[in-house]
């Protein structure tokens, strides 16, 4: 075998025995965080745990044992948090937000003023407060599509702090409708207008398919009118019967769920039966929607603060447009009765607030409105993790604090299931087993 020399020595050295010797020199030791937690929520649904040891190796959950287990246990390395007298779980999902801005009477000039490293910039500030807040997984549900997938991927990469992201890009709409620019002049109107904006079904399969091609995790389609849309083209719907289904078959076929804005009963219920994996606000849906919803599976994402917001806004400033305001207190006022009668005829609700419409970093707001409107903190909890995890097809990585899943894991002095308002105040904030955040 070809030797090396010892220049320590002069005696030959073989080069395998070189090879096992660096090897073993550069060996990097798991990274290991042992948590004492005081109780603990490992499926949220379920009865929560006391006094457990949660092991966490290398990003992933690796053990649950009863009781306090001495963090000597686990190797030399191994790091003790020491959360034995608060109320552990997994990190919260918010399956609704728009991190590249919020809403406000400068939304006008800053459209104009803002470049688009400035927006990226924000967006990232945006995102760090969410993850601060104990929202470890996003989806954003309409951006730009190269700044919100450079945001995505620089978080996964570890260049930036903020939740995962599953991101849409721009909205599949169509002209004119909800999703497409305006309130604009002629010549800003056609220099904004996103390439994803469609028109017949095959054009809205081109758009569908230019979406996924240059990033998008998840295809929106706005099936309806829209609130914030500065026009009185109302919230009925928009995208034609033809054009859903092509949507969602050539999204579908590429391995893309679609999420579908709408508000008015017959948008809820043409996206349902063009077979879109969830609803955002459904503000007006009915017995047929009802059904539809249960037939097919779909998730209902309710955005209760959008509805809290606009409403606020409208009554209690001026920047909104006539119509813009006028919508705003309709819409807003009738959703939290459409929220409650959906909930509890068993529709699958999934958690999401539409932040961007209200502040960032304010999302447990959301479990607020929810039980407001009579639903349990069980289950509320549940619509935030697993609900969430299994909507964005992430169910076997997140949303419960089991073996092998990522160690998304947050905590609060006290127990949400007696306090639906301690979400507020997120204490400790874990995302693939790093610490962002520990009171």
């Amino acid at each position: 075998m070809k030797s090396l020399f010892n220049l320590a020595t002069l005696r030959p050295v073989s080069t395998l025995a070189l090879v096992i010797s660096s090897l073993l020199s550069t060996t990097v030791f798991a990274d290991t965080h042992v948590i004492h937690a005081g109780e603990l929520l490992v499926n949220p649904g379920k009865a929560p745990l006391v006094k457990q040891t949660l092991v966490v190796t290398d990003g992933k959950i690796t053990a649950l044992k009863k009781g306090f287990v001495a963090v000597t246990e686990f190797g030399d390395d191994a790091k003790l948090i020491d959360l034995s007298t608060s109320f552990v779980m997994p990190g919260l999902i918010d399956m609704h937000v728009h991190l590249q801005g919020e809403l406000g009477p400068k939304n006008d000039s800053q459209k104009l003023r803002m470049s688009d490293a400035d927006k990226l910039v924000q967006s990232a500030y945006f995102a760090k407060k969410t993850l601060m807040a104990g929202f470890t997984t996003v989806r954003d549900l309409g951006a730009n599509p190269e700044q919100i997938f450079a945001l995505r991927d620089g978080i996964k990469k570890g260049l930036l702090d903020g939740p995962r992201i599953i991101a849409a890009g721009s909205s599949v709409s169509v002209t004119g409708g909800h999703g497409d620019v305006d309130g604009m002049n002629p010549e800003l109107l056609e220099l904004h207008t996103a390439k994803t904006v469609c028109d017949g079904p095959y054009d809205c399969r081109r758009a569908t398919r230019r979406a996924i091609k240059f990033g998008a995790d998840v295809i929106k389609i706005t099936s309806t009118g829209g609130v914030l849309s500065d026009t009185n083209t109302g919230t009925g719907q928009q995208m034609a019967d033809d054009e859903l289904r092509e949507v969602v078959d050539a999204a579908h076929a590429l391995g893309r769920k679609v999420a579908s804005h709408a508000h008015a009963a017959e948008g809820i219920n043409a996206a349902l039966r063009a077979g879109v994996d969830s609803i955002e606000h459904g503000s007006y849906a009915n017995k047929e929607s009802i059904k539809l919803f249960k037939k097919t599976g779909a998730y209902l994402v309710p955005t209760l603060m959008a509805g809290d917001t606009v409403v606020h806004l409208a009554k209690n400033t001026n920047f909104m447009s006539p119509a813009i305001a006028k919508k705003a207190i309709r819409v807003g006022g009738d959703m939290i009765a459409n929220f409650k009668r959906s909930f509890k005829s068993g529709v699958n609700i999934a958690y999401g607030t539409d932040s961007g419409v209200s502040p960032h970093g304010n999302n447990g707001k959301e479990a607020v409105l929810m039980y407001k409107a009579g639903m349990k903190p069980a289950a509320i909890l549940k619509t935030a993790t697993v609900n969430a995890a299994n909507l964005a097809g992430l169910g076997k990585s997140i949303g419960t604090l089991e073996v092998g899943k990522y160690a998304d894991i947050i905590a609060m002095h006290n127990s949400p299931l007696k306090n639906i308002e301690e979400l507020l105040d997120v204490d400790f904030v874990m995302k693939s087993g790093k610490v962002f955040k520990n009171k």
